[in-house]
């Protein structure tokens, strides 16, 4: 992949993200968003949360940055504080993705277990992850009655073209 096809990824990855927060999060009352749920990290508050937080993480370690503290639910209870987190999260991501090129790309930047994988390796793991925890989102929305939607990237990838 190169530098530009990693950039449209990760604009497919904001997009979805976004999409999933202005149709479907902001309509939930408070009770729905923290409503236990059984599966993985409970609630779609605490999924949300873990969504971004991972990011988080994985680009820090890209940028060799130190790993932020992991985020307190009582602290992010509100949609605006979780929005604007979210916010200075991705605009973080942005500006790494603005830095990319080909040797980095290919480096091994990452320290312990994960020090043989590659950038392209964790670009990659980052939207997987992503997508697998929208698509729990979106199950639980579902089960709350909520319409949604398809998260499918080709979708994303007809309306949003790669510039030769």
């Amino acid at each position: 992949m190169t530098v530009d096809m990693f950039r449209h990824y990760f604009g497919y990855h904001f997009a979805e993200n976004r999409a999933l927060w202005d149709k479907q999060i902001v309509t939930l009352s408070a009770g729905a968003f923290t409503q236990p749920g059984r599966y993985s990290r409970g609630s779609i508050h605490k999924q949300l949360l873990h969504l971004i937080e991972v990011d988080e993480v994985w680009f820090c370690g890209l940028r060799g940055a130190e790993f932020p503290p992991e985020l307190d639910p009582t602290k992010y209870a509100s949609f605006d504080a979780i929005r604007a987190y979210w916010d200075a999260v991705e605009a973080m991501m942005r500006a790494y993705l603005d830095t990319l090129n080909p040797y980095i790309i290919d480096s091994t930047p990452l320290q312990n277990e994960d020090k043989d994988l590659r950038v392209w390796q964790v670009l990659l793991q980052v939207v997987n992850h992503g997508t697998d925890h929208r698509a729990q989102i979106l199950r639980s929305l579902f089960d709350l009655g909520q319409k949604t939607t398809s998260q499918d990237y080709i979708f994303y990838a007809y309306t949003n073209k790669i510039k030769p």
